[in-house]
């Protein structure tokens, strides 16, 4: 069996093959066939595809009921290896990459694609060939030294495994859809909203409590728009800079308590109203179409839709096909256990060495068993709470798990310093506005960040201080997250269950499958948690439980 094929999709449907050698250049002739979908449907021992984006391929795959095992995104590799080298923000295509080994003009890359609503027809468009099939193996081939050259070459080669993997993930959800039920949806909306008048204004309640709002002030307000109220209350005396709840629900006036109201169900209307539900769901299945690593820690986010931003009470309308379930799986403190296995703080993963709740085991070793004290000093140590409360609950953390508090305390110097740092796998983070390029930007293995650019700090250094101190822990958990996905997507495959992957963010997964194959499911939840974290961290007493919870609808998860 080959392990490794190239193919790239040509004009006409059809398409350029070839087997791959250990340097990633072609082991045999490079061969044309007329049909994408049966070139890779004729050879279901392939160990791995090597395409030039999932994008451009797995789509029609899944459209033909073709599914693969493993793959590798040349251009989401070439993403990640360009942040390794501290060059985040160059063009990621194939086509640059190529111009870059021949020191040609570098082409920018294309503009996103933008998702049409409801539908999948924008990923089905035949996608041109960014580069000829040799320049792409030469670009893969180039990458393979990349990936060599990297400060820990075995872990970068996970984490650009992982993310490919990620991406075949994202589009089989998009295929398979989450579960929604149009006529709940609607039946929440005239609860929450009213009935709607003709010419498309307001629902009914939202202009109720808009003239609620007015009647407070006295005169004619548009709760929408934020300078009218911040007049208007200014009119009222009151001096308010902005119109966030935060900063209004204190305040004592007849207008808050409608305009906070109004401001609730504009954002329902507005994100996920019935146009949403037009546009986005179709048979009964709402398909985001989910981008992997949309944000430079590794979190997902998606292109239209909101997917990963479904309030509450909107999530009544996810409800599971007759006969089916969703199995509902948040992972249990997870960013906090991240950092005991990044940190390796033999008392902090002592402390994550079990299932139990972490911060009620961590007020017993430190807080003097006062819970609410313990999260808020691991989590502030994460996100940088270091002033109040924050910082006396920081002391005793440190006090008892100093080298935890050290690691996140380096990556946050580095970044005050302009130097970047990197998750556990390798993803790097941008340079801060204001930093140099510097040809040392080697970062050592302890996660104490290296490539140090003397006397060139951001304007707002310890902003960048606080975003570098989380991104080493987050981006962790992101790594750790896709490896989840993986081990979750191929045990299901390999026990042939019908259960489908349906729904990600970075700390919760649902599944969607016959009533009879909850429990097997959530059993594979919990041990691909477990296995996520052997292969990203290595073997640590460090467990990465999940609450799973067997519904037929979303909103009963919780």
């Amino acid at each position: 069996m080959i392990e490794r094929w190239a193919v790239a999709a040509v004009e006409g449907g059809g398409a350029q093959l070839a087997p791959l050698g250990p340097g990633g250049l072609p082991a045999g002739p490079v061969l044309y066939e007329p049909d994408l979908v049966e070139a890779v449907r004729s050879r279901p021992g392939v160990g791995r595809w090597v395409w030039r984006s999932t994008y451009d391929i797995y789509p029609r795959l899944l459209a033909a009921g073709v599914r693969v095992e493993r793959c590798y995104d040349i251009e989401d590799a070439e993403l990640l290896l360009l942040g390794h080298e501290g060059r985040l923000g160059e063009p990621r295509s194939a086509a640059a990459a190529w111009a870059r080994l021949h020191d040609r003009p570098v082409p920018p890359d294309p503009p996103p694609r933008s998702a049409e609503p409801g539908s999948q027809s924008s990923l089905f468009e035949p996608q041109p060939v960014a580069v000829p099939f040799d320049a792409l193996l030469e670009v893969y081939a180039d990458q393979l030294r990349r990936h060599d050259a990297a400060q820990h070459p075995d872990r970068m080669r996970l984490l650009t495994s992982s993310e490919s993997a990620g991406m075949l993930v994202a589009a089989e959800m998009r295929v398979s859809g989450l579960p929604w039920s149009a006529d709940v949806h609607r039946s929440v909306l005239d609860e929450l909203l009213g009935e709607r008048y003709a010419g498309g204004g307001e629902p009914r309640r939202m202009a109720e409590l808009a003239d609620e709002v007015s009647a407070a002030f006295g005169r004619r307000v548009r709760p929408e728009l934020p300078a009218d109220v911040i007049k208007a209350f200014g009119q009222a005396g009151i001096r308010i800079k902005s119109t966030r709840r935060w900063e209004i629900e204190g305040i004592d006036h007849p207008a808050v308590a409608p305009l906070i109201q109004y401001k609730k169900l504009y954002r329902i209307w507005t994100a996920h109203g019935w146009g949403w539900l037009q546009d986005w769901v179709r048979e009964g299945r709402f398909r985001p179409e989910y981008q992997p690593g949309g944000t430079v820690s590794g979190r997902w986010t998606t292109n239209g839709g909101g997917a990963l931003q479904i309030p509450k009470v909107i999530r009544r309308a996810v409800v599971a096909d007759e006969g089916w379930r969703l199995v509902v799986a948040d992972a249990d403190q997870m960013e906090p256990r991240v950092l005991a296995a990044i940190s390796r703080d033999r008392g902090l993963m002592e402390v994550a060495g079990s299932e139990q709740d972490l911060y009620a085991r961590l007020s017993d070793r430190a807080f003097s068993g006062d819970r609410d004290h313990a999260k808020i000093a691991l989590l502030g140590a994460i996100y940088g709470q270091t002033s109040g409360d924050g910082l006396k609950n920081l002391a005793a953390l440190r006090r008892r798990f100093p080298a935890a508090v050290a690691y996140v305390d380096d990556a946050a110097k580095a970044g005050e310093e302009g130097r970047l740092v990197r998750t556990w796998l390798g993803r790097t983070s941008p340079r801060a506005a204001g930093a140099e390029e510097n040809d040392e930007a080697g970062i050592p293995q302890d996660g104490s960040q290296g490539g140090t650019v003397p006397g060139h700090a951001s304007n707002d250094a310890r902003a960048w201080g606080r975003f570098t101190r989380n991104f080493v822990v987050q981006g962790s958990a992101a790594d750790w997250a896709l490896l989840m996905l993986a081990a979750l997507r191929q045990t299901i495959a390999g026990a042939g269950l019908r259960a489908e992957l349906v729904f990600f963010q970075h700390d919760e997964v649902i599944v969607h499958c016959p009533e009879q194959e909850a429990e097997a499911v959530v059993k594979a939840i919990r041990e691909a948690g477990d296995a996520a974290g052997r292969i990203a961290f290595g073997e640590t007493p460090v467990r990465f439980p999940f609450t799973a919870a067997v519904v037929t609808c979303y909103a009963d998860a919780k």
